[in-house]
């Protein structure tokens, strides 16, 4: 660095000027080099199997982009006189100044690395942080990325976050149990109505569903009650349309067939059914153990 340095000292003042330039533009061609490679990281077959990963990798792009731009400041400013060893010297006493009076800033950073390594949350978890729902996109520096229901990208400093609520399954399963009587031919049109309106629902209410729903078909009670379940697979609180939309319209349809049907006969729950148990998270070098530990024949 010192030999590199030395050889720019000895430049004419133009060619100075043209390197520092350069210099600039390489540092940022690099940045946007370093942006793409992370973006392509998150889409790989390793960052999908490890969230964690995908996680720490948002968090050291964002460390290397921030270090790439202070050292190519501090190579731009020794062309107009100021000391590199001064401008380090400086920049730590700075940096600790304003460590004390923009304490935020060094909140957001710790909450960030604190978010990632005690496994709070990891990128693609679906969270609710402040009021604001959606999915981890990434976790920088200074702000946590979320993307709400709507598309859009919701940006939450790291030092406002307070309660978490993750979703492990990555979404809220609504199920709506409708009750079969009378005849095997009045079931069967209970049925056919009921699988209708949960497609029409779901073309007219696509915003609400983070996948599509689907039947479990007909489920014999103990008690001798017979009913048909539904699972709708929706984003957080947004179940109003089939509480509403959804069992209005069935109701009408049912009633038309068997007037004595009651509003009652179907059910609307959220999660009544046996959670199975979230997989725990793992770096990439203990693929090993867990594969060994998953292996056919291997008592766990």
């Amino acid at each position: 660095m010192n030999e590199l340095l030395g050889n720019l000292d000895g430049l004419s003042l133009p060619l100075r000027l043209i390197g520092t330039a350069v210099l600039a533009v390489v540092t940022h061609l690099i940045v946007v080099l370093i942006r793409h490679l992370a973006t392509f990281a998150h889409v790989g077959q390793q960052t999908k199997r490890f969230q964690k990963l995908r996680s720490v990798v948002t968090l050291a792009t964002s460390a290397v982009i921030f270090s790439l731009y202070f050292f190519a400041i501090g190579l731009i400013l020794k062309e107009f006189g100021v000391s590199l060893t001064a401008y380090l010297a400086s920049a730590s006493v700075i940096g600790l100044a304003i460590g004390f009076g923009s304490q935020g800033i060094v909140q957001d950073v710790v909450t960030g690395l604190t978010l990632i390594f005690s496994d709070l949350v990891d990128v693609g978890d679906l969270v609710e942080i402040g009021g604001q729902t959606g999915i981890v996109r990434a976790i920088t520096m200074r702000f946590t990325e979320l993307e709400n229901a709507l598309g859009a990208n919701v940006f939450i400093p790291n030092r406002t976050i307070n309660n978490i609520i993750s979703y492990p399954r990555g979404y809220v399963r609504c199920i709506v149990d409708v009750t079969l009587r009378g005849s095997e031919e009045a079931r069967k049109i209970t049925e056919i109505s009921a699988l209708r309106i949960m497609q029409s629902t779901r073309e007219q209410f696509p915003g609400i569903l983070i996948a599509a729903p689907s039947s479990e078909g007909r489920i014999k009670l103990k008690a001798g009650k017979e009913i048909l379940r539904i699972k709708f697979r929706i984003w957080p609180a947004r179940g109003q349309p089939i509480e509403t939309n959804y069992l209005q319209e069935l109701i009408a349809e049912l009633k038309q067939n068997d007037p004595d049907y009651q509003p009652w006969m179907i059910a609307v729950s959220y999660e009544v059914e046996e959670k199975t148990q979230r997989p725990q998270q793992a770096w990439p070098w203990q693929l090993s153990k867990r594969q060994a530990a998953d292996a056919p024949g291997r008592q766990i």
